[in-house]
């Protein structure tokens, strides 16, 4: 919230003018329409350009120990970070499961774990829906926590109105995870960028925020990039920072991931794409230092959900954090919209 309104974007975005990844490695535009509110186009799959590559080394399943109203809830978007003192903090959404009354589209959760598998949560929510009337009374979603150098934590959330439809990205700050107090809108939905949610952010060497988001638009998902000067803004739109492929395996719907920032010089994102038909997978995206530029990006997917028989049922794997100690790098996601992995990660 700034100065008592909505932190809205401080400029419209505007179409990105890359036009090759690296020497000899051009980006091709498809013919289709532009993108309604960025005038951005798809693109075609290009070959990569070799400047990094991951690979899958082991997979595990994350088990949480919490309160039997947490405990009966399905879970997903699994916020994962490292605190100095080596434990490992969670923030999920827990929804209620199929069959079962839906009170609201997700309450958040924490807890804490010494290996990152097996997690102790709290016994009451962090942060829970709004009192009616309020504009996140339909549900809380999508946390993505950010540690202050006081020790003090900033949660980004999605924020759902109460036709469970609509939503924005708020914030909530606080001593601890556990002491968390509502802080008002931190990037709001508008006409041209609908349902602002999902944020990945990080601060950047010159002490600015770069905050990466997700919004509706063209009865799709896209990922937008704004800059501004503190955690709530203002903020300043950047240009698109990557399209769907037309041709590729996220060829409709694109949402952010976490970043990964082993090497400050080539910061990359597990980013979250999928078909029309909505079947996610987890792809990673590798930028250059400034964020102005996609320098190499995955062909197929790095994490596919397991075969489901039934066609109809969720097809969905999505990232949601990433942690990075002593090398050894793991990639938090949801599967199927109701259960939590990870994946131990190589990077060549």
């Amino acid at each position: 919230m700034i100065g008592g309104k909505p932190a809205a974007p401080s400029s419209a975005a505007g179409a990105t003018h890359q036009s090759e990844i690296a020497p000899g490695v051009p980006i091709v535009r498809s013919r289709l329409p532009a993108d309604s509110v960025t005038g951005d186009r798809k693109v075609l799959v290009y070959p990569s350009s070799n400047a990094v590559d991951f690979n899958v080394q082991e997979l595990q399943d994350i088990h949480l120990m919490g309160p039997p109203p947490l405990m009966a809830r399905d879970l997903m978007s699994p916020y994962v970070w490292l605190e100095p003192d080596g434990r490992f903090g969670i923030m999920v959404r827990a929804v209620t499961q199929p069959g079962v009354p839906m009170t609201d589209t997700g309450i958040i959760w924490a807890g804490w774990s010494d290996d990152g598998v097996h997690f102790a949560m709290l016994d009451q929510p962090s942060i829970v829906p709004g009192a009616a009337g309020e504009k996140d009374a339909g549900g809380v979603e999508d946390p993505t926590v950010v540690r202050i150098e006081d020790g003090s934590y900033v949660v980004y959330y999605t924020g759902v109105e109460a036709d469970m439809a609509h939503g924005e990205m708020f914030y909530a700050t606080g001593p601890s995870v556990d002491k968390l107090r509502k802080a008002g809108v931190a990037l709001a939905s508008s006409k041209s960028l609908g349902n602002t949610k999902e944020a990945t952010v990080d601060r950047e060497k010159d002490g600015r925020w770069s905050l990466f988001y997700e919004y509706a638009a063209d009865e799709a998902s896209r990922v937008g990039l704004a800059i501004g000067p503190k955690v709530d803004g203002p903020w300043d739109e950047q240009p698109t920072p990557f399209m769907p492929r037309e041709d590729g395996w996220d060829n409709w719907h694109l949402s952010t991931g976490p970043m990964l920032l082993d090497d400050p010089e080539m910061p990359v994102m597990f980013y979250n794409g999928a078909t029309h038909d909505a079947r996610w997978r987890i792809g990673w995206v590798a930028f250059d230092r400034e964020l102005t530029r996609v320098v190499d990006r995955c062909i197929e997917p790095l994490i596919t959900p397991p075969p489901v028989p039934d066609r109809t049922a969720s097809d969905i794997a999505f990232a949601a954090s990433v942690t990075s100690r002593d090398g050894e790098v793991w990639l938090y996601y949801s599967l199927e919209d109701r259960r939590l992995s990870r994946a131990r990660l190589k990077r060549s």
